[in-house]
């Protein structure tokens, strides 16, 4: 059945290959024709609809902005796209809702490799076990010396002991016991 298919369509036989799937059938003539015609029009009508309804959701979650002279914004590019153009779309551009003037002195600062701000933990501020159904994990509320002001978060104690060992001193660990 295929290989009569292919000879009928020639080079286009792969964008026939679904009509294949009624050969099987006791169809013939008009209406193979009608039963492949109402499948296609079914087809047409699903694309349409995902088509609506992905256009809806995107259209909800679009937002409108509107920028003046002087505003300030922040640019986001993925980061693979960072070093390599000057130029880029305005939908990459943010409103910044920052108020004044925001100044952290150059000599605070300290990069990494990929130039991303290095933020260390400056102390353990409290302890939990976080209970799951089968397991416990201890973990521990660090504060870190952000640029942004006071920052806080919620880290697993295991990690946090194996890069920053220093944060566990033996005060700390009797406090723990204790």
């Amino acid at each position: 059945m295929l290989r009569a298919r292919v000879i009928e369509f020639g080079s286009s036989w792969d964008c026939h290959l679904p009509l294949v799937e009624y050969g099987d059938s006791q169809l013939t003539g008009p209406e193979l024709i009608h039963e492949t015609t109402e499948k296609i029009v079914q087809i047409k009508n699903r694309l349409l609809s995902a088509r609506s309804s992905q256009k809806s959701y995107a259209n909800k979650r679009t937002k409108q902005l509107e920028f003046e002279v002087g505003d300030m914004v922040l640019l986001k590019l993925p980061e693979e796209l960072k070093g390599i153009h000057s130029t880029f779309h305005v939908s990459n551009l943010k409103k910044c809702l920052a108020e004044g003037d925001i100044v952290v002195p150059m000599d605070e600062i300290q990069l990494d490799d990929k130039l991303h701000m290095i933020e260390e933990p400056v102390e353990i501020v409290d302890r939990e076990v976080k209970r799951l159904k089968q397991s416990q994990i201890p973990i521990i509320k660090v504060r870190w010396n952000s640029q942004r002001g006071p920052e806080f978060t919620w880290e697993r104690e295991d990690q946090i002991k194996k890069k920053y060992p220093h944060l566990f001193t033996s005060k700390d660990e009797a406090r723990k016991s204790g």
